[in-house]
């Protein structure tokens, strides 16, 4: 029979800082990256600020609310050069994206492209034994304009050598869904309640965005 889902805990409110490199056309280019967490038990806010000399600023949110399932997102946006949102109308059933792209259905345990980050941490927090390397996680994620499953596959545990120091983290993978979509890459660190230190996203065109964690504001 198939174990019931642990019910889920969100980890303490936290400010992770990460150097950020991004490859792209030849050029490689540096900068910083901030994911501020902050919780209060029943509501949560989640923020991931980008920045460098020579790149443009991006943000991304997340806002919504914390179940026993876990998180319950509301609305995200995505903010560069423009700025789009997703809205979540649980009421109708329905997510909403400002992008004029077709709603889409609202369906249970759906997440955004940054609370899909947390919810995953906390899942492997809830009950490691239940994700060994080859395991596989779909979560239904919406993004700016659609939204569908999002499988993850745990490859498992390597120890990577980052500016905050010697971590050994469970990498997860989201392969491509279709042309011209990301490869996303995540690695989550028991040994820091499963937080994640190290994000690379790669694009079609083989441009490349590493965030590798260098410290954490606790609280």
């Amino acid at each position: 029979p198939a174990q019931p889902t642990p019910l889920l805990s969100p980890p303490p409110p936290a400010t992770l800082h990460y150097e950020l490199t991004v490859h792209r056309r030849g050029a490689t280019l540096h900068g910083a990256a901030r994911l501020d967490w902050r919780h209060d038990g029943h509501a949560y806010e989640l923020r991931l600020a980008l920045s460098g000399p020579s790149l443009p600023s991006r943000s991304q949110g997340s806002r919504g609310h914390i179940a026993p399932q876990g998180l319950v997102p509301d609305y995200f946006h995505d903010k560069g050069r423009g700025e789009q949102a997703t809205h979540f109308d649980r009421e109708g059933g329905r997510i909403v994206f400002s992008a004029n792209s077709p709603q889409a259905t609202l369906d249970a345990g759906m997440q955004d492209r940054l609370s899909v980050v947390m919810q995953l941490s906390m899942l492997l927090a809830a009950d490691p034994a239940r994700f060994p390397p080859g395991a596989r996680i779909a979560l239904p994620t919406a993004g700016t304009r659609d939204a569908g499953d999002w499988v993850f596959e745990v490859a498992g545990a390597e120890d990577l050598d980052l500016p905050g120091g010697r971590v050994t983290a469970i990498k997860l993978e989201r392969p491509p869904r279709r042309e011209y979509d990301q490869r996303i890459e995540l690695w989550l660190a028991p040994g820091q309640a499963y937080a994640p230190v190290r994000l690379r996203l790669t694009t079609p065109d083989g441009g490349v965005v590493d965030q590798r964690w260098a410290s954490t504001d606790r609280g």
